[in-house]
């Protein structure tokens, strides 16, 4: 069966370098499978503009291939795990190229709350805290900012009753090789020191100082609260859009993925111009 084409012309379509890199994390089935009817290259072009542009399924312009197509596939790509692949080894070069090791030592946690819509309202909690309803995302990233495990839960769960499931969930990523994590107040106690360090990893609090006044840029922590204004710039995860948790987490692996896409493959050519 002919596989349909379409026609590259949106600012979120990736470069020729970038899908030479993509596309090994992304056939899940060979390229001449039978029942493949669309380019893989367009669904996932397609899937990084629903990303950016915040757009429902349904509103995806018509010289992408079907919505009901790109979100198949879109679900089987997160259920495989292929933008958690795609962004470890993005950050292992990015990593390389700033000097550092490919594997972190250290990381930081902090966790941001999504307002919920009529999709996530039901499994939405309030955060007394920032007065909304919705959902709370609780990352971890290296020292430069690059992402290493996300959990959603309600937006009424605590931050340091995630410590286990992001510290387990960081030193899988960065193969047991993260010694120190560096987080906020919300973090302090007992009960979290125990939970990072049962992961062999040292929670390290960075407390705001007493007599601040207005903004104050704290060490460390602002590599995270960057991290999280990179996401927000891909509106659909401006808020909690899903009605899985997991696809939330999936979609902000693909965003980050798309972002460490664009500076290695810029990495790449700048090498290359020096030969």
């Amino acid at each position: 069966m002919a596989v349909e084409t379409y026609r590259y012309a949106y600012p979120t379509d990736t470069t020729e370098e970038e899908w030479a890199f993509a596309a090994p994390y992304l056939t899940l089935l060979p390229e001449d499978a039978g029942q493949r009817r669309h380019d893989l290259r367009a669904v996932y072009d397609a899937l990084r503009w629903v990303v950016r542009a915040g757009a429902p399924w349904r509103l995806l312009p018509g010289d992408f291939p079907p919505w009901h197509a790109v979100y198949d596939q879109a679900r089987r790509w997160l259920a495989a795990g292929a933008f958690e692949a795609m962004a470890h080894d993005l950050r292992a070069v990015l990593r390389l190229a700033e000097g550092r090791s490919a594997a972190p030592t250290a990381a930081i946690l902090d966790s941001r709350t999504l307002r919920s819509t009529p999709e996530s309202g039901g499994r939405a909690g309030y955060d007394g805290a920032k007065r909304q309803k919705g959902s709370k995302l609780h990352a971890a990233v290296d020292t430069l900012g690059h992402l290493l495990a996300l959990r959603v839960t309600p937006a009424d769960e605590q931050d340091r009753a995630q410590v286990a499931h992001l510290a387990a969930a960081v030193q899988d990523a960065a193969g047991e090789a993260v010694e120190l994590a560096f987080v906020d107040q919300g973090y302090t106690g007992e009960q979290p020191a125990r939970d990072a360090g049962a992961h062999g990893i040292r929670l390290a609090v960075v407390k705001h100082p007493e007599a601040k006044r207005g903004f104050v840029l704290l060490p460390r922590r602002w590599v995270v609260e960057r991290s999280f204004a990179w996401a927000a710039r891909f509106r659909r995860l401006a808020r909690d859009y899903e009605r899985l948790p997991e696809t939330v987490a999936g979609l902000h692996f693909a965003a980050f993925a798309s972002l460490m896409l664009a500076r290695a493959t810029a990495l790449f050519d700048s090498v290359h111009n020096t030969l």
